[in-house]
C-alpha cells in the first residue's frame, strides 16, 4: 500500500507526466513489481498512461482527491469495487465499519447466484458469532473489545456460536493479522463467511464474504482472493 500511495504522490507532484523509470526510483520496487502495481492504478483509474507513455493521474485519484464531492465519489468507488470483487470470489461480499463503538455493514454487493446472508439476527448486537465482528473486534484493543462484549450480549445464534468471553478474547488474540476470520455457521445456520480486515489510519474496518454452507470447499480459496482484491479498497479510503 505505501508503494501505491508513492507512486501516486510522485504523479499528482509531476502534473506533466512521470515515467517508469522515475517511479522505478521512487519506490525501488523491482521491475515485475511495479509493472504489477501500476497495472492495479491503471485498472483502478487512479493513473493513466498519455500517448508517449508518462504517468498522470486518473479520473478516479481527480474524483477523490477533491474535497468537493468526495463521500459520493467514494461509495460510487467503493461500490464499484465490491461489484467486481462479487463477481471475481463467487460469492456475496460486504464492507463494514466500526462506528461509534457498533458494527456496520455500510455497503454491499450481492446478486441472483450470490445471495446476500439473511440478516435475522442484528450485525450490531452480534459481533461475537459473525466474521464481520470478529474482524472488527480483532483490530481493537483488549479494553475495546471487553466493551464492547459488556455492552453486547453473547447470545447463542446456533449450535456452533462462541459464548463465553473468554473463548472469544482468546481466539482474537491468536487470529493473524494476515489470515481471514471465518464464521462456520456460528451466526446463521447454512451459511459460511470469511473476513479480512482494511484499516486505515485511525478506521477500522473490514470486507467480507458469504455463501451457503453447500459451497464452503470453496470459503478458503475465495477469502483468498478477498484478500488480495483489498488493496483498491483501502487505497479508495486512504486518498
Amino acid at each position: 500500500m505505501q508503494h501505491a500511495l508513492r507512486v501516486l504522490d510522485t504523479v499528482t507532484r509531476r502534473g506533466a507526466g512521470v515515467a517508469d523509470t522515475e517511479l522505478s526510483r521512487v519506490t525501488a520496487l523491482p521491475d515485475e513489481q511495479l509493472a504489477a502495481l501500476l497495472r492495479m492504478l491503471r485498472r483502478e483509474g487512479y493513473v493513466r498512461q498519455t500517448a508517449d507513455g508518462a504517468y498522470v493521474a486518473g479520473p478516479t485519484l481527480d474524483r477523490l482527491g477533491s474535497a468537493a464531492g468526495r463521500e459520493a465519489a467514494l461509495a460510487v468507488k467503493l461500490q464499484a469495487t465490491l461489484d467486481e470483487l462479487r463477481d471475481s470470489v463467487g460469492a456475496a461480499v460486504y464492507m463494514s465499519r466500526y462506528i461509534d463503538g457498533e458494527v456496520r455493514v455500510t455497503q454491499y454487493a450481492s446478486g441472483p447466484d450470490t445471495p446476500a446472508v439473511n440478516e435475522w439476527v442484528d450485525f450490531r448486537v452480534s459481533a461475537h458469532a459473525s466474521a464481520v465482528g470478529k474482524s472488527l473486534l480483532g483490530q481493537l484493543d483488549l479494553n475495546g473489545r471487553r466493551d464492547h462484549l459488556a455492552r453486547h450480549k453473547m447470545a447463542r445464534l446456533t449450535s456452533h456460536t462462541i459464548t463465553s468471553e473468554k473463548v472469544l478474547l482468546s481466539r482474537l488474540a491468536a487470529q493473524p493479522a494476515t489470515v481471514p476470520v471465518l464464521d462456520l455457521q456460528e451466526y446463521a445456520v447454512g451459511t459460511v463467511c470469511a473476513a479480512v480486515p482494511v484499516t486505515a489510519g485511525a478506521s477500522v474496518g473490514c470486507l467480507a464474504l458469504s455463501l451457503p454452507v453447500e459451497h464452503a470447499h470453496r470459503l478458503h480459496r475465495a477469502a483468498e482472493r478477498l484478500n488480495q482484491g483489498a488493496a483498491p479498497v483501502l487505497l479508495s479510503m486512504v486518498i
